[in-house]
């Protein structure tokens, strides 16, 4: 399958790149597709026209204000369109790519490492195209999840926001362990390999979140503790906010 792009920017570059395969790019910054293309071993184009002639699924990767002008040239000549833009619905895309296979996607950061998370909602000629290859073809990137569609606002703030607020939780456990004497790379390393560690541990055991604090924090512990006075200090207000207002400005 040859996959097209247009647009290149941070989240197209992290799919190309996790995807390990050539792939048609353009952007209307020329340096930008020039410089996916060359990671990718793939071919800049000058147009999306281009792209859509040459792939046989075209990536929508650019915002969502560019919708109708990115489809100048593409619509009508694209053989099936898989989209990444934000905030942009099954139903709009359709209008604008009419009598043709539409693949809605929110993918996160981490599909770079092929680790990541694809939420998707199939159009309504999802079937008459390659839907299955496609879904094969990006499953190297990291798991994916389809959903009714009104569900991708809160998924969204979870597995597509998630990567930065995991980051910073990241940070601020490593820099308390760096007030008491840790060199902050290897604060660091203990951070994230301890994420990693209980993210796989969850994985296996039924993503039973409760059941792995039990096992470690046992009562009356330092770990109960510590545990505590994160719930004091608000850490689940916290998340609550952050994800409320992910939710509440992607449904205005």
């Amino acid at each position: 399958m040859k996959i097209g792009f247009i647009g290149a920017g941070s989240m197209a570059s992290a799919l190309a790149r996790g995807l390990h395969e050539p792939a048609f790019v353009f952007d209307v910054q020329a340096e930008r597709a020039e410089a996916l293309a060359r990671q990718v071993g793939g071919e800049a184009l000058d147009s999306g026209r281009s792209v859509a002639e040459r792939a046989d699924v075209v990536v929508l990767a650019h915002k969502p204000v560019h919708l109708e002008e990115a489809a100048d040239g593409v619509a009508g000549t694209a053989k099936a369109v898989a989209s990444i833009v934000a905030a942009t619905s099954v139903a709009r895309l359709e209008s604008v790519y009419r009598d043709t296979p539409v693949y809605r996607f929110i993918p996160n950061i981490p599909v770079e490492v092929g680790r990541g998370v694809l939420c998707y909602v199939p159009g309504t000629l999802a079937k008459e195209g390659p839907e299955e290859e496609l879904l094969r073809l990006l499953g190297r990137c990291g798991t994916v999840l389809q959903l009714d569609e009104p569900l991708l606002e809160p998924a969204t703030a979870l597995m597509s926001c998630g990567p930065a607020f995991i980051a910073l939780v990241v940070e601020a456990m490593a820099d308390a362990g760096s007030r008491h004497g840790l060199d902050p790379d290897v604060a660091r390393r203990l951070v994230v390999e301890t994420m990693a560690g209980s993210a796989a541990f969850l994985d296996a055991t039924d993503l039973d979140a409760e059941g792995l604090r039990g096992r470690v924090a046992t009562p009356g512990g330092l770990t109960e503790q510590g545990l505590r006075v994160l719930e004091d200090q608000g850490l689940r207000d916290a998340f609550d906010a952050a994800i409320d207002l992910v939710v509440e400005a992607t449904t205005r």
